[in-house]
């Protein structure tokens, strides 16, 4: 597997991409055009525990875990004809089961990617699950980018209901990406990407508790201006929400438009969002895909789409102390190979867990954040090179985007799963990483999974106990 230090390698530019509804530009190696084999297998500390197929080719987007353990159960996103999502039983990890699917209503009658991304919450002892849409800018359900189900009852799925629709129609095309985060000051909030230079954030309790639907929205977290065009109208394609106990801060960090950014969003819906400091003029990136910080916010993993793009490591103090205006300068890069592609990743600090389309799962160590290195993988995509995702309508081309999507960590147990966009729907472990939590790192408790019960660890004044007699103090 292959590590690298810098990006020196990655320097000549090369033509935008069109992938998943948004284009991105970055820079290339030079093509590769001998044929490539097929990878098959892993490495020896990786265990596959269950596979499942669910509709072959681009019929999976992404995937969400539930974190308690007495709800085992994990969701995928589907799409083409298929689009909604199914929900993954995995009370036996050696048996894993679909139980449920959902889909849109008169499918034939929609265009787009359909289902795309999932996030599962809790509120006041219910379990919802909201999922994302893009049916494109036209059809009966343009502006409708997510649907909202109640999946309290399982593992009846008689008693799933549909309790709410999302609708944006001043921003046709639906909702890329969502983030469903539990703010520092209690509330349950939802933050989506729309087909505008901003993100749209909703009160979730208002959603689902069925306040009007005038009052759902609550704020708009801006992108900065910038003269690339990569995007279209696209402000942010990604993001991740986070508390910082250092600062008594809620972080938002967004990819998007030239770059990405990172705003204070501790008073979001009664003030305007500040902006902290930025990652722009990176060489190489013109437009950020994916921003995950380190568990206390000061080192950061980007990802930009496009061939031959390896993940790159920032480092946030300069920008977070005010020692600079913008970061531009990575501190490192990882890939797994440079003729392909990563895609999502998670960060159970020193552990990075990545989706890398044809290369599968994925994970190295950045506990030296200039010296990321490959620690485990497993192939899940099985297919040949650049058989990849072609666009719309057709599908079908030879791109690197084909194989691992989206990945998920379970943090009490270790448990990692991958949705493949070609094979399906997959569950791992990996020796010694029996499940995670940050005071063993001498972390603050910080991860994209959030304590719906509890809200974020840190906050002053406040004690939050964990599960398993573990217990963590807020300073």
């Amino acid at each position: 597997m292959s590590r690298v230090n810098g990006l020196t390698a990655a320097s000549r530019r090369s033509s935008a991409t069109l992938a998943l509804g948004l284009a991105w530009s970055g820079s290339v190696l030079g093509q590769y055009t001998e044929p490539m084999k097929a990878k098959v297998g892993g490495s020896p500390g990786i265990h596959v525990l269950s596979h499942i197929p669910l509709g072959g080719y681009f019929r999976v987007m992404d995937n969400e875990i539930e974190q308690e353990p007495g709800r085992p159960y994990s969701y995928v996103s589907q799409s083409h004809e298929r689009a909604g999502f199914s929900i993954i039983d995995m009370s036996d990890l050696t048996r894993i089961k679909r139980i449920y699917s959902w889909k849109i209503e008169n499918p034939e009658l929609h265009g787009g990617t359909g289902g795309m991304d999932g996030k599962y919450f809790k509120i006041k002892g219910k379990y919802y699950y909201l999922q994302s849409l893009q049916f494109g800018n036209s059809g009966p359900d343009a502006d409708l980018g997510a649907v909202i189900a109640d999946v309290t009852g399982l593992p009846d799925t008689t008693k799933i209901r549909i309790v709410a629709r999302i609708r944006d129609k001043a921003y046709l095309g639906g909702f890329h990406n969502t983030f469903a985060y539990k703010h520092s000051d209690g509330r349950s909030l939802l933050f989506v990407t729309v087909g505008g230079p901003h993100a749209n954030v909703y009160d979730l309790e208002r959603i689902v508790s069925g306040a009007p639907e005038s009052t759902w929205m609550i704020a708009k977290v801006p992108i900065p201006s910038n003269p690339n065009t990569a995007y279209g109208n696209y402000g942010y394609h990604d993001f991740y929400l986070g508390f910082d106990p250092a600062t008594q801060q809620d972080k938002f960090y967004g990819a998007g438009r030239g770059g990405y950014f990172i705003y204070d969003v501790s008073k979001i819906g009664s003030e305007e969002p500040k902006l902290i400091t930025s990652i722009v003029g990176a060489a190489g990136v013109t437009g950020g895909h994916t921003f995950t910080p380190s568990p206390d916010g000061k080192f950061a993993i980007t990802e930009s789409e496009y061939q031959y793009a390896p993940l790159r490591v920032f480092d946030l103090r300069p920008g977070l102390e005010g020692k600079v205006q913008t970061i531009s300068e990575p501190v490192g890069a990882w890939t797994a190979d440079w003729h392909t592609l990563s895609h999502n990743h998670e960060v159970r600090w020193p552990y990075v867990f990545v989706s890398a389309y044809e290369d599968g799962l994925q994970v190295f160590n950045m506990e030296d954040p200039k010296n990321p290195y490959t620690m485990a993988w497993y192939y899940t995509c099985m297919c040949p090179h650049q058989t990849g995702f072609g666009g719309l309508p057709q599908w079908n081309g030879e791109s690197v985007m084909n194989g691992a999507f989206g990945v998920k960590v379970r943090n009490y147990d270790g448990l990692i799963v991958i949705s493949d966009s070609r094979s399906g729907f997959w569950a791992f472990k990996m020796d010694g990483f029996e499940g995670w939590r940050g005071e063993d790192w001498a972390m603050p408790n910080i991860t994209s999974a959030q304590d719906w019960d509890h809200g974020p660890p840190g906050v002053k004044g406040k004690v939050t106990s964990m599960k398993n007699d573990r217990k963590t103090v807020g300073r």
